[in-house]
């Protein structure tokens, strides 16, 4: 429960939730299970496939409900391929329909709003419609700095629009009373936009659970699916961002080690070109592509994995964030190779739980796997132990738990001061 305080109600928007699979479905039925009540503002669930779920739609499922938190979602057009028109669409009839609809839909008298901000930042405008109109403080919880996160994956590189956005995004930031950053790297973006340091928060991603180091029996099914040797594992989004290019270019010098084998566990829409390259590059037999497999299935898998993998693209933005599948890497205690600039990098190396090298440079993440590869099991053993303990210090769910209600706590009391 929140420090002083009974009951709170609480209301989160975010573009995406359950059945969708995003790091604040965990936040949310934590905050529920300490006794809050919690009611979500989504979307139709549509991503990664960029079609609506079975069984969702526009006219199904208004209402729904993830062990006893009641969600509302509103119409939008799904995200289609991910093209720039598609995702423009999407993302501007989530923010319209939502900005419409929720002071009709969310009539509950709620405490506080919580802004789940994974791209577009627009998620923020359906909260400020209910602030001005019931006065309910906003805690803004950024994941995905903008305007820069438009122009590092180049779906936007007019100056003109990108100015619009950053003064759509200050007006924002000034609305919020709280602004949560998942990276301290983000601070000098956040407080050039926004301008009061005071209302700036580091509060950073956890993971689920069930991310915990495992032991799988000598019959798991899993163990059919990985190939012998020296198994480099990545999970996630197969997407620009995670600069595939750089991966299979660092595999490419590593011919002479036909026992290290990559093993990807995860789909996105550069899949297909994935798959071409491998056959370009002469790599079937050291790149294997195993699909999506439910959050729950991870630890299993990386269990069998001599390290996990954790790319992105050499950006300037990219250096400011923390991986969301660097928490997960590390409360399930394996190695890590990280091919990363700024803040990412700097946890894995702090935390000692692998080798960082920098983001873009095929020759260096080959050398760094070489590395790793070098190793001595009990070597990376020591690793992962490292690892999960820093995750533990730093990113253990109800701890950070905690931290949230006591900021949510001091927006309210702050905001009923002010009425």
């Amino acid at each position: 429960m929140l420090k002083g305080s009974k009951l709170v109600n609480i209301l989160i928007v975010t573009n995406h939730f359950w059945p969708e699979n995003f790091a604040i479905n965990t936040l949310a039925l934590g905050l529920m299970r300490r006794g809050h009540q919690i009611t979500v503002l989504s979307g139709i669930p549509n991503y990664p496939e960029g079609r609506f779920f079975p069984g969702y739609g526009v006219f199904k499922k208004r209402i729904d409900y993830y062990q006893g938190i009641k969600i509302i979602h509103v119409p939008l057009i799904p995200r289609g391929r991910g093209s720039a028109l598609r995702l423009v669409l999407n993302y501007a009839s989530f923010a319209l329909c939502a900005s419409i609809l929720a002071p009709f839909w969310c009539r509950d008298k709620f405490d506080a709003i919580l802004v789940y901000e994974t791209s577009p930042v627009t998620v923020g405008l359906p909260a400020m419609v209910l602030k001005r109109l019931r006065s309910i403080p906003i805690v803004f919880w950024v994941q995905d700095l903008w305007p820069e996160s438009l122009s590092a994956t180049g779906a936007v590189d007019s100056p003109l629009i990108l100015d619009l956005v950053a003064i759509l995004v200050r007006r924002i930031y000034q609305e919020c009373d709280i602004i949560l950053s998942q990276s301290r790297a983000f601070f000098p973006s956040i407080r050039n936009l926004e301008g009061d340091p005071e209302r700036i928060v580091y509060f950073p991603n956890s993971a689920d659970e069930f991310y915990q180091p495992v032991t799988l029996a000598a019959e798991a099914p899993e163990r059919a699916l990985i190939p012998s040797g020296f198994c480099l594992m990545f999970a996630g989004n197969i997407g620009a961002a995670q600069d595939f290019e750089t991966i299979l270019a660092a595999l490419e010098r590593l011919w002479d080690y036909p026992d290290i084998h990559l093993v990807v566990l995860g789909d996105g829409r550069r899949r297909p070109w994935v798959e071409t390259q491998i056959a370009a590059r002469g790599l079937a037999g050291q790149v294997h592509l195993l699909g999506r497999y439910p959050p729950t299935a991870m630890p299993r898998f990386f269990s069998l994995a001599s390290a996990l993998l954790v790319t992105l693209k050499r950006e300037p933005i990219f250096a400011l964030t923390i991986p969301s599948k660097v928490q997960p890497y590390l409360a399930c205690g394996r190695p890590i190779v990280a091919a990363l600039d700024g803040e990412g990098a700097s946890v894995i190396r702090e935390a000692g739980a692998g080798l960082a090298c920098p983001a873009g440079d095929p020759e260096v993440l080959a050398e760094t796997i070489l590395t790793m590869y070098r190793l001595s099991e009990d070597e990376r053993q020591a690793m992962g132990r490292r690892g999960r303990d820093y995750f533990e210090a730093h990113f253990e769910s109800e701890m950070l738990l905690y931290r949230l209600e006591s900021l949510i706590a001091g927006v309210r009391q702050t905001a009923g001061s002010n009425v």
